[in-house]
């Protein structure tokens, strides 16, 4: 079996992220905010300013997309805090590690961005997620927020949860997973 490999995306990949977080939104479309008709019609000028508000991580496997996650701290008030969201694998590819890849990769590109720590909303029924993100090292917080699910108008019940990744120890070094 050949290596999954993880590499970060820059501003003129645009289309490959592109190609990608559509192919997402339509597969997983109850786990994204945004809708895949919405985001069709976006211009190139809106994808390339997409790419340059956040690292958008790519996991490949002999030249085939297995998966996309995102890090970014543009919504974030607090410095040295980042985003971890718009995490998706392949369907027949989940439970295979590429989850975790795209993990550490994300993980290596915020210590790299000098973000002290991750946050990961995750929601609260999704045990699944809450245990994966607990495996990796994000220990849950008491932030919840009302979680948005795209055609879902009657979801005011359900909720999501920060789980938080520190990145460096209380002495400020990074600390390696």
């Amino acid at each position: 079996m050949s290596e999954i490999s993880v590499r970060l995306l820059e501003e003129e990949n645009w289309s490959e992220y592109r190609d990608v977080r559509l192919r997402a939104l339509k597969e997983s479309p109850e786990a994204f905010v945004a809708s895949a008709e919405e985001e069709e019609s976006y211009e190139e000028s809106r994808w390339r300013d997409r790419m340059q508000r956040s690292r958008r991580l790519l996991a490949e496997e002999e030249g085939t997309v297995l998966g996309v996650v995102s890090v970014g701290s543009h919504k974030i008030a607090e410095e040295g805090v980042g985003e971890l969201f718009g995490l998706w694998v392949d369907p027949a590819r989940r439970g295979s590690g590429v989850a975790r890849r795209l993990l550490e990769a994300a993980a290596a590109q915020a210590r790299a961005d000098e973000l002290k720590q991750l946050v990961y909303w995750v929601g609260t029924d999704n045990g699944r997620a809450v245990a994966f993100a607990s495996s990796f090292g994000f220990r849950p917080t008491d932030s919840r927020r009302p979680m948005e699910i795209h055609g879902v108008d009657d979801a005011e019940d359900a909720e999501e949860l920060a789980m938080v990744l520190p990145l460096s120890n209380s002495a400020g070094v990074p600390t390696s997973l």
